[in-house]
């Protein structure tokens, strides 16, 4: 069984998504393929993504493809991008409908398996707070960003989440759109256009 196969058949979760407000069974959305170039670590799949099967298909997917200034083509394109959040399947809402954290124990189970199947990658994009936390152990989401241009963090980029919840925040930090940005796109085209 190949690691893809194991992950889609991953059950781990199936009591703490039941307990939910959404009740919902385990869909781990699996994206990946060794030979990809581009790495994109995300959160967690929505609920959008959980019936789709196929990661960002929302109104966050939307926006994180123009911020890398790709066609929905180039971004499912396995051979090129791979897309691994932090927790593979849906984690659900709470009672007041808000969106659960990524479930730890997926990050822990399975990505030091999927990033050594990947290996190296010329760039990768750390997609909001969790994803963030878990590659280069800052808290500060807004401080991690704005330091994008560190020698350390050379081929990564991390980005705020492209939710519709963080419209506030990128009006807060309009470099993030005049700097950052055309720096990311430029990256992800000499990436990806090998």
């Amino acid at each position: 069984m190949t690691l893809a196969a194991e992950i889609r058949a991953c059950q781990l979760c199936r009591g703490r998504f039941a307990a939910t407000a959404t009740a919902h069974q385990p869909r781990p959305v699996v994206w990946f393929r060794p030979g990809a170039r581009l790495l994109i670590a995300g959160q967690a799949p929505g609920a959008r993504v959980h019936d789709s099967g196929r990661p960002f298909t929302d109104r966050s997917g939307d926006r994180l493809r123009d911020w890398m200034g790709v066609t929905a083509a180039e971004f499912y394109d396995l051979s090129r991008v791979a897309i691994v959040p932090m927790a593979f399947c849906f984690p659900g809402y709470d009672a007041r409908g808000a969106d659960l954290p990524p479930p730890p124990v997926c990050a822990q189970t399975w990505r030091a398996r999927v990033m050594d199947s990947l290996g190296p990658l010329p760039l990768t994009l750390l997609v909001g707070g969790a994803a963030i936390r878990w590659h280069l152990g800052l808290r500060d989401v807004t401080q991690a960003v704005a330091d994008w241009r560190a020698p350390a963090l050379r081929g990564v980029f991390p980005l705020p989440h492209p939710s519709w919840r963080n419209t506030g925040w990128l009006k807060r930090h309009p470099w993030f759109r005049a700097e950052l940005l055309p720096a990311l796109r430029a990256r992800v085209r000499e990436v990806l256009d090998v």
